[in-house]
């Protein structure tokens, strides 16, 4: 239930928004054209989302409903260009009933209907013929993916393993001789087949902490990258809406 401090927040907050555009306006910083229309529309979208920093409200759920509305839209045009249209319509459908160069590719019926026995999901009788599409996918899903997860994580980590401590260069033999510690000793601290006492326990310990700077590294880069958006989305503020800064 919406408490009346927050309608009477958000009725000042939108009074506000309302009385600077109308000064942007105004004064000539935004045109009343598509242009300006759509920074508007951007800020008022953009302010929605944020608004959760305040709380979970009515204003934040219609805008992230839209965005979700919005990407599913677009997720679907993409597809029907990208995919269907040149891949089934103009493949299958139109040589049917069109004399062109290239008679209908049967081939696609298969992958079609396996597509198509995706929606089945929603019917009750026949949902059970989606598993064989599921099942196809998280088969060539894995089929490709596991491969490629050995090659660049298990492969990759092992290589720099047998490679000579001594690499010519003093901190390139000290990169070699971290990355074979920390390797080990976080192998150490997974092999739980012996008690961690004594050196073994040790030698865990050292793993814990490579561990854990790995994991920090990990947070501080998608922190990061969040910070990447918010300082995108301040810019726009600032300067395209604004025009606070140049």
């Amino acid at each position: 239930m919406i408490k009346k401090t927050d309608i009477s927040i958000m009725t000042w907050i939108l009074i506000a928004f309302g009385i600077i555009n109308i000064i942007l306006l105004a004064t000539g910083k935004l045109g009343f054209n598509a242009k300006g229309i759509g920074i508007i529309t951007a800020v008022a979208i953009t302010l929605a989302m944020y608004s959760f920093l305040y709380k979970d409200n009515p204003v934040f759920k219609i805008a992230e409903n839209l965005f979700v509305g919005v990407a599913m839209g677009y997720s679907l045009i993409i597809i029907w260009f990208n995919i269907l249209k040149p891949d089934v319509f103009e493949a299958l459908i139109v040589p049917m009933f069109k004399d062109t160069e290239i008679g209908p590719q049967y081939s696609v019926i298969v992958p079609t209907l396996l597509g198509f026995f995706m929606f089945l999901r929603f019917s009750t009788k026949l949902s059970w013929l989606s598993r064989w599409s599921f099942a196809f996918i998280v088969g060539m899903g894995s089929g490709i993916a596991i491969p490629n997860f050995i090659n660049a994580i298990l492969l990759r980590q092992l290589e720099p393993m047998f490679a000579p401590l001594y690499t010519g260069s003093f901190w390139g033999t000290v990169n070699t001789i971290l990355v074979l510690v920390g390797v080990v000793s976080v192998l150490f601290y997974f092999f739980f087949s012996m008690e961690h006492k004594g050196a073994i326990g040790g030698v865990s310990v050292v793993g814990v902490w490579f561990l854990m700077i790995a994991f920090g590294a990990s947070f501080g880069y998608t922190v990061m990258a969040r910070m990447s958006l918010l300082i995108g989305r301040m810019q726009f503020l600032l300067k395209d809406w604004l025009g606070i800064i140049q």
